[in-house]
């Protein structure tokens, strides 16, 4: 992260995108923009009626305006207990409906912000979800998620504090500064004597607070995205015993947010007490100017609540300010996820009802840096219904190719045809909903085994799902856990063994009755029992469907219609396991040597 964070520019582009998303709402926004002009005029009517008060007691002529004399009583006029009482009364109506309208304008703007951070974190989600892997490759997922989270909750702030109550209090300032020249001109020009130390010391604090909220923004997405790493990787933190140095690290980052909110702390701290101490000294100058020249106390106490009512905004104005600006600039920074086309993945059309399942690799080439080939030049086909085993070191290319079928990732050159037909024609959930996947690292996500095996998907049944877990040979063992299908396995799967995940997730395959079926080490993790356990599934699961195997373990993979092996990302050999036996290659050595260790244990 760099020291020197740039600063802010307001960008009427990022606000004009960001109002955007108002247009479903707009009958609410330009009722709280009515609602704000309606206040801000308003707002120096009870100084005003006040003053009349004040006035009427102490004997003084008052000329009441039009307005006012239609909503108090002909025979109030002349006298003066019932006028007072009239004009209080009307106060009190007047108050209660003052608190209305602020009340709506308050939720209305509240309300609105709620509804555009929705519909933008949708939005945003919805965008992620469909990015191609290298992303998250190249993403910190903390940083994500302070884009999916904290940055979209800021830009409510625009709605709640920023552009609409900025406007608002400065219609209001202008408002009662404009009455206040109407009553009288050279009080107020006197009132606003210390309005220049005002003004200075609110630029220095917009400025001071600024800096300290983009270093709090900036501390709290490294906090985010180092706290998810690790707790995510908290397993080799302790099992290397690196908790003292990673603590180390997260102090020093912890200690940057701290010194960052301190700053805006100390910023504060020294900007409300400047601001009553300019308060104090307009209101001196008020009664000094007032004693001085004789003139009435209604406008005396008028012009002290004037004041008020022009400091009460113009405190938060600045602080508004500074929250309108982190708006814009969480603004910025979530719609650079959005307009991020490269990682995107470019959505085909083509959705057959069925698909056979005949894959053709042809001068299939990729990278996921080039020019740092991973596959180069891959030949190969599978027939529809046939196994096909990958073999290799690791490191060879045999889960890239997987990878590039299911797009995951993009490849740079040659063709990949699925029926004949180039894979990015199709539709990505049709691809997708086609292509089963076993993979050796499986992800549960916290919640019941039944949700992980169906994904939540309601077109599965429950009949349907012991059926499948019954073929797989895990029925009576889920049967017996605490809740059964209902038991909740925890973040990641931690309360199962990684034989158990893997078997779920077997369960999970075979309930999606995909066309092609990826099992991607599938079997390493399991011990021989588990595997002999599901071996007769994986034979039900296999047949007539198209097969591709990745397994360290070549018992699995004998029976494969065709096995290729990779080095270095291109194909070395090919055929079945006789064919490629009686080559004396690299697949007969690997079947030596496994078979010597097996021996040997």
């Amino acid at each position: 992260m760099s020291s020197t964070t740039p600063k802010p520019i307001f960008k009427g582009s990022i606000l004009k995108r960001v109002f955007s998303f108002v247009k479903p709402y707009r009958f609410i926004f330009w009722s709280n923009v009515v609602l704000s002009i309606v206040l801000a005029f308003a707002t120096p009517v009870r100084p005003y009626l006040i003053q009349a008060t004040v006035n009427v007691a102490i004997g003084k002529i008052v000329h009441l305006p039009i307005w006012l004399t239609w909503f108090l009583p002909v025979n109030a006029m002349g006298d003066t207990l019932k006028l007072i009482l009239a004009i209080s009364l009307f106060q009190v109506a007047f108050i209660m409906l003052e608190t209305i309208m602020r009340f709506f304008f308050t939720f209305g703007m509240a309300w609105l912000g709620q509804q555009v951070i929705r519909d933008l974190r949708n939005k945003v989600y919805d965008k992620i979800m469909h990015w191609e892997m290298r992303q998250f490759d190249q993403t910190p997922i903390g940083t994500l998620t302070t884009r999916t989270i904290n940055d979209i909750e800021s830009i409510n702030d625009i709605f709640s504090d920023g552009l609409i109550p900025i406007l608002a209090d400065l219609l209001t300032i202008i408002v009662t500064l404009t009455t206040m020249f109407v009553i009288n001109w050279q009080l107020t020009l006197v009132c606003l004597i210390p309005f220049p130390i005002m003004l200075i010391a609110t630029y220095f604090f917009k400025e001071s607070v600024n800096k300290s909220f983009i270093q709090v923004r900036n501390a709290v997405a490294a906090l985010n995205a180092f706290v998810q790493e690790h707790i995510s990787g908290m397993q080799v933190v302790q099992a290397f015993a690196a908790e003292e140095k990673e603590m180390k690290k997260f102090t020093k980052i912890n200690e940057q947010h701290k010194q960052a909110n301190i700053k805006a702390i100390f910023a504060y701290s020294v900007f409300f007490p400047v601001v009553e101490v300019v308060l104090a000294l307009s209101i001196g100058l008020i009664v000094w100017w007032v004693a001085g020249r004789s003139l009435d106390a209604g406008m005396l106490v008028a012009f002290i609540l004037f004041l008020n009512q022009i400091f009460r905004p113009l405190r938060m104005i600045a602080d508004k300010f500074n929250v309108l600006q982190m708006g814009m600039v969480a603004a910025e920074r979530v719609f650079k996820v959005l307009d991020n086309q490269d990682v995107t993945i470019n959505d085909g059309t083509y959705a057959p009802a069925h698909i056979n399942g005949k894959i053709e690799f042809k001068n299939v080439c990729f990278a996921y840096q080039e020019p740092k080939w991973v596959l180069n030049n891959i030949n190969f086909t599978v027939e529809a219904g046939q196994t096909v085993a990958l073999v290799g070191h690791t490191g060879s290319g045999k889960t890239s190719i997987i990878s590039i079928l299911n797009r995951l990732y993009p490849y740079q050159s040659g063709t990949i045809l699925l029926d004949d037909h180039a894979i990015e024609s199709y539709s990505l959930d049709r691809l997708r909903a086609s292509v089963g996947v076993v993979l050796q690292d499986v992800f549960l996500f916290s919640g019941s085994v039944y949700d992980n095996i169906t994904l939540r998907n309601p077109s599965i049944s429950k009949e349907q799902v012991y059926e499948a877990a019954k073929m797989i040979g895990m029925h009576d063992f889920i049967m017996q856990l605490p809740g059964n299908y209902d038991y909740q396995v925890m973040e990641r799967g931690a309360t199962l063994s990684l034989g158990q995940r893997q078997l779920l997730s077997f369960i999970r395959a075979l309930l999606y009755n995909p066309s092609i079926l990826i099992l991607d080490e599938a079997t390493s993790s399991i011990d021989t029992e588990s595997e002999q356990l599901i071996e007769h599934a994986i034979e039900t699961l296999i047949k007539g469907r198209t097969s591709i195997v990745i397994a360290h373990r070549l018992s699995t993979i004998r029976k494969a219609n065709k096995i290729i092996v990779l080095d270095k990302g291109e194909i070395k050999e090919m055929g079945s396991h006789n064919e490629l036996l009686q080559l004396g290659g690299f697949y007969a050595t690997l079947t030596e040597m496994q078979f010597a260790q097996k021996n040997q244990a």
